[in-house]
């Protein structure tokens, strides 16, 4: 699905990754999450992080910083977990994805959502949805299913400016 796809107000839940805010369709959150103990995973990647114990299952963490690409930091207050029910390869799997912090559910109309750039981008155009503005920020809307079972980083580059930036210029 790209952003000429979305033909519908659709609601999202919007969380930063370092200064960039990203958004996933609010029906695969389940819910978010306070970080807890995370068990680690003996020969996993290096971007799951490990496992959590919720409600008596094991429910797979990744590091959405590490799987796109940017440098690990410490958990902080804001840390929080938000718990995936998708499709990866077909299968129904709940998996948990390491956000910097989650701030809101927010709804876009279609006409607020346009393509991501396909120049001066940093993120790879095949796992965004569409660009969402809100006031003046930019939101980053991601394909979370496409990015869970891409085996690579979902960064195209490494370059620090910044998403925003970028379209800003």
């Amino acid at each position: 699905m790209s952003a000429k796809e979305i033909q519908q107000t659709s609601r999202y839940v919007t969380f930063k990754l370092g200064d960039e805010l990203f958004a996933i369709g609010v029906s695969k959150a389940r819910e978010v999450l306070d970080v807890t103990h995370v068990t680690r995973v003996p020969t996993a990647p290096d971007y799951m992080r490990g496992v959590v114990n919720v409600r008596g299952n094991s429910i797979p963490v990744i590091d959405l910083r590490k799987k796109f690409g940017l440098p690990a930091t410490p958990d902080t207050n804001a840390t929080r977990i938000i718990v995936l029910e998708l499709m990866i390869d077909g299968v129904s799997a709940i998996v948990g994805g390491l956000a910097d912090s989650v701030h809101e559910v927010i709804e876009l109309e279609p006409s607020e959502i346009n393509e991501s750039p396909s120049i001066g981008m940093k993120w790879r155009n095949d796992l965004i949805l569409g660009m969402g503005k809100r006031d003046e920020q930019f939101i980053i809307i991601l394909d979370i299913e496409l990015i869970l079972t891409d085996d690579e980083n979902a960064v195209l580059s490494t370059g620090e400016e910044s998403v925003a930036t970028a379209i800003a210029t």
